[in-house]
């Protein structure tokens, strides 16, 4: 099992990115979470198959409209999975 964990950059925060994470990676039935955080980046953690979070990756670095991606970090594992499901985290 991957896992990708990343934080995005820019204007990411009241714009549905969240909401925008948590259908695409539920579309490719990956695990995890996503949330914002107090510096007004987002984070995500997401397991599955390597070609689903290359996928999902891409959708991180261009967000949804009204969103202002200036960069994604991104940190690769394998590693046993440990989600059910992907959601908000609050």
């Amino acid at each position: 099992m991957n896992r990708l964990w990343a934080r995005i950059h820019g204007r990411v925060q009241g714009v549905g990115f969240r909401w925008h994470v948590l259908h695409r990676a539920r579309t490719l039935e990956l695990t995890g979470w996503v949330r914002n955080r107090a510096d007004g980046s987002v984070e995500v953690l997401a397991e599955g198959p390597r070609h689903a979070l290359t996928c999902l990756l891409e959708v991180l670095r261009k967000g949804p409209a009204g969103a202002r991606v200036t960069r994604v970090e991104e940190v690769w594992a394998e590693v046993p999975p440990q989600h059910d499901g992907f959601e908000i985290d609050h």
